[in-house]
């Protein structure tokens, strides 16, 4: 089938990827003739790959530049280890005093717009108070927070100090909140008194009390009322030795940075927790700081001043990798509440009044947007580029995108919280193919392994990656013998960086994505992706959503299950629509595509970063445990599966 071109660059020169190839290519007596060349050349020099990225957007640091060396492995952690950095004073180093640094609005129309200039000013408030609390290098500080710009300064006060920062975001219950930070041990918690979601008031003040009492490290509570509903007598109450507000500290001093080792704690993440306990995944200061710099100017080509937005929680990955667009200078859009108050029309049409140039979203927020009715009449004229992540772009979906705004950029994006960054992802300097990602990251040894573990092309397999990146985990917590970080990722290829995720890579280094290879579908030995199932799905227009899984018979085999949500609830599955669910499916993909079994369902459960959470209905469904839900946007809705069993 030949494949569909729906954007090409007409700039190329006139693109950081371009300029810094040309280099690249000056420095190393090289000759570039694509990106494809100049990818492979990361690749094979690494070390100088990425001694190239120190060089060129020259970050504030100290100590020399020596590249590491050839012998590398993913346990370590190799990365310039004479460089002295701090990730705060880089974030806040790009920035003219009198631009824009957040912009910021919530769902009620509140809005807030921070320059740079204050942005320094309040970085310091928070940083003079910490240092009161004696917070130092390696102290913790956590945000049990919504998306705003207090969240942001939070992470900006505790990493000037050399500290370490984490986050999850106000919708998390309280066990979930407790599994997280009871690990990471935080010393200061920054959090708000309640937050507004889909018009609607919810009041965290009693699951902030019992996180004091359950985390014995938390010294300090300061709460941010960012929708004024305490009034002066109510924050009397609650202050106390433990307990104050955002307003209650002053600046002193100037503004001081604590440079740390460029392997140093900066982001404790957390695996989904579906399976268990969140794993406490650690990533380093000038791994994060490069790798993001990397992807935001030279792969999204973001400029200073144009403005960034990714609608996200500070609960995501891609919260981190939007912050860090202060690093080039960027105004960073910050968006709180639900997308869809009081409709998603509203979203869009500020978007476009706000005249954003960079919009990032998922294939749920596209697929809500699609069906919702809304009619687009507008005309985006500052919109160049529109990124997706959260679970596989269809090809379906690169056509809706098209009815947003013709010859936009479409910038799929794949990676995830182990790497807090991608490995395949946009190029302002190559097309974009209907249902294709547009590359492989630089200085990223990604590959595709059948189960062989033999590199393959135009053919499906694992997504891997063969030599050691600069945002790799530095470690997890309470891992003192590396089994938990090696049983993550290294367990089924040997000394290689096994993924989790089935993909196709192109004979042109485009990049197909098609869902968790755990949870990949494996009937009679054969490997289906589930988005080709969905695919079908979508057709059909009497269903709203989707899941499909696989669940083992005894005869070691899989049977393909698909539970479908409808548009009306009222609507039944009868044997009818069962045979025209399975005949769309068997039509345009193959007979072993074809479910076993089909159940209506009210809900499909998501995690809260928009993912179909296949895997947890998987172990569901072959009687495996499920020991911690609280990664899922709606638990609920578990309940209707347990019959399945």
């Amino acid at each position: 089938m030949e494949r569909k071109v729906l954007w090409e660059p007409t700039n190329k020169k006139e693109t950081q990827m371009f300029q810094f190839q040309e280099h690249v290519a000056k420095n190393h007596a090289q000759s570039f003739s694509n990106y494809k060349d100049f990818h492979r050349w990361s690749v094979e020099n690494n070390e100088y790959f990425w001694e190239e990225v120190l060089t060129y957007y020259n970050p504030v640091r100290s100590g020399a530049d020596r590249p590491i060396s050839k012998d590398q492995s993913f346990l370590e952690y190799p990365w310039f280890p004479e460089v002295k950095i701090n990730f705060a004073e880089n974030l806040l180093a790009k920035g003219e005093d009198h631009h824009v640094a957040l912009n910021f609005r919530h769902e009620s129309g509140k809005e807030k717009k921070v320059t740079y200039l204050e942005l320094r000013e309040e970085t310091n408030r928070l940083q003079s108070y910490l240092e009161s609390l004696h917070f130092k290098k390696g102290d913790v500080l956590a945000c049990y927070m919504p998306n705003i710009p207090e969240t942001i300064i939070s992470m900006l006060g505790a990493t000037s100090l050399g500290g370490v920062f984490t986050s999850t975001s106000c919708d998390f219950g309280i066990q979930g909140v407790l599994d997280r930070f009871s690990q990471s041990e935080p010393k200061v918690l920054v959090t708000v008194p309640g937050y507004e979601y889909n018009g609607k008031y919810f009041d965290l003040r009693e699951r902030v009390e019992e996180l004091k009492k359950k985390i014995p490290s938390l010294q300090k509570i300061i709460y941010v009322d960012f929708l004024n509903k305490l009034s002066d007598d109510e924050k009397s109450v609650i202050r106390n030795d433990d307990f104050l507000f955002w307003d209650d500290f002053q600046s002193y001093g100037h503004l001081d940075f604590e440079k740390v080792s460029f392997g140093d704690p900066l982001y404790i993440m957390y695996s989904s927790g579906t399976t268990g306990k969140p794993k406490c995944i650690v990533h380093g200061v000038g791994g994060t700081l490069l790798q993001h710099w990397k992807e935001l100017a030279l792969h999204t080509d973001v400029k200073p001043q144009e403005k960034l937005f990714y609608f996200t929680t500070c609960g995501w990955m891609m919260w981190n990798w939007l912050v860090s667009g202060l690093a080039v200078g960027a105004e960073v859009v910050l968006y709180e509440g639900s997308p869809g108050y009081p409709s998603l029309g509203d979203l869009m049409k500020w978007i476009d009044e706000e005249g954003i140039q960079i919009w990032g979203t998922s294939p749920k927020f596209l697929r809500a947007l699609e069906t919702s009715g809304w009619e687009n009449k507008l005309k985006f004229k500052n919109l160049r580029a529109i990124l997706s992540t959260g679970a596989p772009l269809l090809p379906e979906q690169f056509d809706y995108i098209q009815t947003i705004k013709e010859n936009v950029q479409i910038a799929s994006i794949c990676g995830g919280t182990d790497i807090i960054s991608c490995f395949m992802l946009g190029c302002p300097t190559r097309k974009v193919y209907r249902g294709e990602i547009q590359c492989l990251g630089l200085g990223m040894d990604v590959a595709c392994f059948d189960s062989q573990g033999n590199v393959v092309f135009d053919s499906e397999g694992e997504l891997v990656c063969r030599k050691p990146f600069i945002s790799q985990p530095i470690y997890f917590l309470n891992d003192e013998d590396k089994q938990k970080i090696s049983k993550a990722y290294f367990n089924k290829f040997e000394g290689i960086w096994h993924h989790g995720d089935f993909i196709t890579i192109t004979s042109d280094m485009t990049v197909k994505v098609y869902g968790r290879s755990d949870a990949t579908l494996n009937p009679g030995g054969v490997r289906i992706g589930t988005g080709e199932i969905y695919r079908q799905t979508e057709k059909l227009e009497y269903i709203e959503d989707a899941l499909c899984v696989g669940k083992s018979t005894d005869d070691g085999d899989v049977d393909i299950v698909l539970f479908v949500k409808f548009r009306n609830d009222e609507t039944q599955l009868t044997e009818d629509l069962i045979k025209e669910i399975k005949t769309m499916i068997r039509n345009h993909t193959t007979p072993r595509h074809v479910p076993k079994f089909v159940y209506k369902v009210k809900g499909i459960p998501y995690t809260r970063s928009g993912k179909k959470m296949e895997l947890a209905i998987t172990r569901l469904l072959n009687g495996r445990q499920l020991d911690n839900v609280e990664a899922m946007a709606n638990p609920e809705c578990l309940e209707e599966y347990q019959q399945y069993l």
